[in-house]
Parts: C-alpha cells; structure tokens; sequence
C-alpha cells in the first residue's frame, strides 16, 4: 500500500501537494495553496473516513508568517481571559503551540477562535495548558522539545514511514509472543517483550530500588537486541515502570518511547529526580542527564484511547487504568486482528478523588496481563469511606495533642490524593487550617498536575476547568524544600507532612521521621505499599528499635510514635477488585497472566481465578517466554 499516493489520488488536484509527511501514523499533507489550507476540510474528512487514517493539512513552512507578526495576531485573536503565557513556534512542522492559564476558553466557541489564527498566520495551533505553580520541569521539556523540532519532524516521518512502507502477512508461520524481563513473581522492575516475527514492542522498563542485588530488567534476554527494538510503552511514571527507560538510550536504543502527556513528565522529573538522590548518597546512577535528553527526543505522546499504529503489525490503544494521573492500560491490536493483548500495568478498579476507575470494554481481549499486587486471599482493603474516616480521626487527635502527622508517600498519586482530601476537610471545617507540609518534588510533581485536568475524573477536571477553581493552590499547601525551612515545620506546632518516599527508604520523610518517631505525641502514617527489606516494612511489622544512617553515620532511634497503616488509599486494586475486574472486563480473555506481585499471591490468585472463572491462567518466570499464538 502507497498510502501518500493514495492521499494524493483522493485529494486530486496535484498541484495544492507540496509534500506528504508522517507524524507515526498520522498523515500531514504540505500545500503552498492558502486556499486549499483554509477550506479543505470537507475533503479531509471524507479522506478520514475512507482510509481510516488521521489526516491533517498545514501550509508550507515558506508562507508562515513571521514569528513576531504572528505573535501579534495571536494575542490579538486570543480571548484575553485564556491568559495565554507562552507561544512557542515550530516552523518545521508549521505548528504553534499556545500555553494558556485557560485554554478553554479559546476553543468556548469552537473552532472559531483557531480558524481566526490559521487564516491570518497560516499556522496551525496546538493547545496546551500552562501550569498554575511555577514548574521549571515542564518549562525545560516543552523547551526542549521545541528546539529539535526539526530532528522531531525526521523522527515522526521515520517511524511512519517504517510503519506504512514495511510490509507483513499473516500466515500459518505467524506468531506473538510474551517474554518476561521484570516484575514477574516479584514487585519491581517491570518490563516484558511483545514479539511478532515482524515486531518487537517493549511494554514498561522500570527499576527495584529496593533490590540491590537485581534491580534492573534482564535486558540480556536472548531475544532483545536494541538495535532491532521497534518502540517502549511506559504505562505511568512510577520508577519501578519506567526508571530503567534512559538507561536503553544510554545503551544504544534510539527508537520511539510512547506514553500520556502526564507520564512523560512526571518521568522526566523523577528521572532526575533518581540521580539527585544517587548523587546525595554516593550510589552511582544508572544514567545521567544526557541520557534523560536523548529519551525525551524520542518520546511520543498519546490520549486515551486514539488507536495508532506503532510498527507495521502492532496498533495500541492506551486506556485510563486509575491508578495515578496519566496511567494507562495498553492495548495492543497485533496483526490486523489476529491478536490482541490487554496489559494493566499498575490498575485501580474503583474511583477516587483524582481520577475515574479503570476501564473495562474493549473490541477484543485474547490475552489479559494484570498486576497483583495486592492479590492475596487476605488482600481486601478497606473501603474508601473507611480509610478516610480513619485518617480523619488520626489527624484530628495527633493534632489535639501538638503533635504532627508524617505520611510517608510515593512521588505521585498518593500524595495529590491527599493533598484533595485534606484542602476538602479544610474548606468544610472537619480540621483546623494547620499548615499541610508538601516536600520538595512533591510540589513539582503537583505542578504537574495543575497541567493535566482532562486526565482526572469529571469532578476534578470540571471544578478546574468550568469553575476555575484548582484545588491544587490552597493557601494551606506549604512548599518546603530546605533544611531550614524543615526545621521550622519541624520546631513548629501541628501539621501533616506529606514527604517521600512512601517506605521511608530514602528522600525526606526519613529525615522526618528521624526528628518526630521518638515523640510519643506524633503520628505516622503508611499509605504506600511497603515493600521487604525497608524501613516502611519493618515498622508495618512492628519493628520499633530501628537504626538509621543519617548524614554517613548509623543513629539508633526508639520509636515511641504511633505507627498507622492505612491500605484504602492505594492506587492498587486489591483482591476483590481484582477479581471483580476479570469478571467485568468485556470480552472475557481466554487466557490471563499475573505479573507484578509476591510469588505467593500470584499463585493463590492464579489457582482461584482459574477455579472460579475456567480461564487459562500462568504465572511466567522471569525470562520465561510465553507463545500467545
């Protein structure tokens, strides 16, 4: 198939083509003729619904208008309460990029606002929001990506050009398979292979920072070699998902990364997040910045569920999984039908206050691989209304003593959980307006947040977006990032401090929890799944004589504290959701493979849910490879 000859033929006037380029899978046709740009969209449409392809028309980078003329035009077009902060051009792709406070009030009445622009400049606008706390993470990757706009255009074309020029058939030798390369019987360092005789996909590349022995992906497997590797799906930012990703480029990949816009900074941050941390403790990092850069050249964006194409047999489709903001499933279509795969990576299939539960329809599930980690037969969490009515009442007596309430939280999802259930207590009066501490990346990952409504569920995202009211920037949210400034919250009166990491194996919150764990007045609460071998598990196991290396030097502390567990908060299904899931995801998949948990409850699940629901079940061991079909 010619799919650029065949876009020409459909258009039929050669003369208003002046190129065909790929972005991936979507097609951008170049014209010179101003007319054909402004009213070819019937055409286009039509196009669309025959091939099945997105097509888009941009003018010719030769009749922009200048950069500071189109700039003017903007402004002047632009709805003055969108508060447009930053225009960035890309004249190599003929797109401009608009950061806005509101950018939805410059599409209120449709197109027309946009419409206005591309006739008056030729440009072709892309929307973005701009964040509400200053966040010099999201600054440097949209920075970063501009300026290589023209390698940027070279890479979408390439990879379009692989997937629309190589040619495969499905026939009695075809084949898919699974090979297991992290995080099978185990919790960490997630990351396994989809292979066609074709294609090789690598889904997630993540790391075990608790595992020094082996934290990384067998990326020695036989069957990778990186030179051959066609594209990584990173499902969500965690690390043990995705903190190995620049370390593949520092080896030699140089092929695309997909994931949501969210997922893609949140990485960038905690990517560098991870050599900091490295660096304060004399462990020498996996990578270093240049390699985090490399990676963001190669990153590709995708929405929930936009089909694309991502190598000449393997179409993805990625699915909110409502874990943290920005996580997704990833469905893959292989073969034009002959297969087709559901990986959760990290799920929640119930809502929260960020987000809706994970999704459940699908056009078709063969094989379904789902995480465990809360499998267990004794795995049933508490029910939302529970947790929080805990937590609730744990805050409100720590705080009636002075005390302080340390919650120990992961970098992303649980602490911005959080953050919305305390700014409501606050708002409703059910605690005082005590200072609610947010730690260092954690702010920035926030920041983040304030970037992304349309990934919440429809609560958040309309109080956001329709009402103009972020939860986010409550005048009770305090930032701290210095010693000093620790010190004052610390010698201060009541607060909740909300710090990482979430099982106390690093970061902030052992600092905290070394200066408040011998005052009985305190609390300390674990939201976070605490993983064996950390601070966070022995604690959870009742562990109160405990010895900590602070500043080079191993301090012994009697915990006098009171130690909380609270499991209602997790972004993890537990057993019952688990099981409700298969039993409500549509189709039903023939076969089903747990991945990311304790050997222990992946067997114990495996076993039940082949009893209960007669479906193949396995449980693959790392570098077990798997023939799907």
């Amino acid at each position: 198939m010619d799919i650029k000859k065949d876009i020409t033929e459909l258009i039929g006037d050669t003369s208003v083509v002046e190129d065909i380029n790929f972005e991936v899978s979507n097609i951008i046709v170049y014209t010179k003729n101003k007319n054909f740009f402004l009213n070819s969209s019937d055409l286009i449409k039509s196009i669309v619904n025959k091939e099945k392809k997105r097509v888009e028309v941009r003018l010719d980078p030769s009749l922009l208008s200048d950069e500071k003329d189109a700039e003017k035009e903007i402004k002047k077009a632009v709805p003055e309460g969108a508060d447009v902060k930053e225009i960035w051009f890309d004249r190599e792709r003929s797109v401009v990029y608009l950061e806005a406070l509101r950018p939805e009030l410059i599409t209120a009445h449709g197109k027309k606002t946009i419409n206005e622009i591309r006739e008056e400049t030729g440009w072709s606008v892309f929307l973005s929001r701009y964040p509400l706390i200053k966040s010099d993470i999201v600054r440097a990757i949209r920075e970063m990506l501009y300026s290589n706009s023209k390698f940027r255009r070279k890479l979408l074309n390439s990879v379009g050009e692989k997937i629309y020029n190589s040619k495969f058939e499905v026939t009695d030798k075809y084949w898919v398979r699974l090979s297991a390369l992290g995080g099978f019987r185990h919790v960490g360092r997630s990351s396994m292979l989809i292979q066609t005789p074709q294609s090789t996909v690598m889904m997630d590349c993540g790391v075990d920072v608790s595992n020094m022995r082996e934290p990384v992906p067998r990326i020695d497997a036989p069957e990778l070699d990186l030179s051959k590797l066609d594209a990584v799906i990173i499902t969500h930012s965690h690390l043990d998902h995705c903190g190995f990703l620049p370390a593949l480029f520092k080896y030699g990949y140089r092929g695309p990364v997909y994931s949501t816009l969210p997922t893609r900074d949140v990485m960038t941050l905690l990517h560098l997040d991870y050599i900091s941390l490295g660096n304060k403790t004399n462990q020498k990092p996996l990578f270093d910045v240049n390699d985090i850069k490399e990676m963001l050249k190669y990153s590709i964006p995708i929405s929930y569920r936009e089909v694309t194409d991502i190598t000449p047999d393997v179409r993805v489709t990625l699915h909110n999984a409502g874990h943290i903001l920005g996580s997704a499933m990833v469905h893959l279509n292989i073969g034009s039908g002959y297969y087709n795969v559901l990986y959760t990576g990290d799920f929640k299939y119930a809502n929260s206050k960020t987000l809706n539960r994970a999704d459940n329809l699908f056009d078709r599930v063969e094989t379904l691989v789902m995480e465990t980690t809360y499998g267990g037969d004794q795995d049933q969490q508490p029910s939302r209304e529970e947790a929080e009515r805990f937590f609730l009442d744990i805050i409100t007596k720590t705080v009636a003593k002075n005390g302080k309430v340390l919650v120990p939280v992961l970098g992303v999802g649980r602490a911005q959980e959080l953050m919305l259930l305390i700014e409501e207590w606050v708002r409703y009066g059910l605690i005082p307006e005590i200072p609610v501490v947010v730690d260092g990346m954690l702010w920035d990952v926030t920041a983040i947040y304030t970037v992304y409504p349309e990934f919440m569920n429809n609560e958040t995202k309309s109080r956001i977006i329709e009402h103009n009211n972020n939860p986010f920037i409550s005048p009770n949210f305090k930032h701290t990032v210095s010693e000093e400034e620790r010190m004052q919250i610390l010698s201060g009166g009541p607060a909740v401090i909300l710090a990482t990491s979430g099982m106390l194996n690093g970061g902030p919150s052992v600092s905290y929890f070394a200066n408040l764990c011998e005052d009985a007045n305190n609390a300390v609460v674990l939201v976070s799944y605490q993983g064996a071998g950390t601070l966070g598990r022995t604690l959870q196991n009742g562990g109160r004589e405990i010895d900590i290396e602070l500043n080079g030097k191993l301090k012994h502390f009697t915990v006098n504290a009171l130690i909380y567990s609270i499991d209602g908060f997790s972004g993890h299904s537990d057993r019952a959701q688990l099981e409700r899931y298969i039993n409500d995801v549509k189709p039903r998949p023939r076969r089903v493979i747990l991945a990311h948990g304790e050997e222990s409850k992946i067997l114990a699940l495996s076993h039940y849910l082949r009893k209960r629901f007669r479906v193949e079940t396995l449980a693959p061991h790392i570098l077990d490879a798997v023939r799907l079909k």
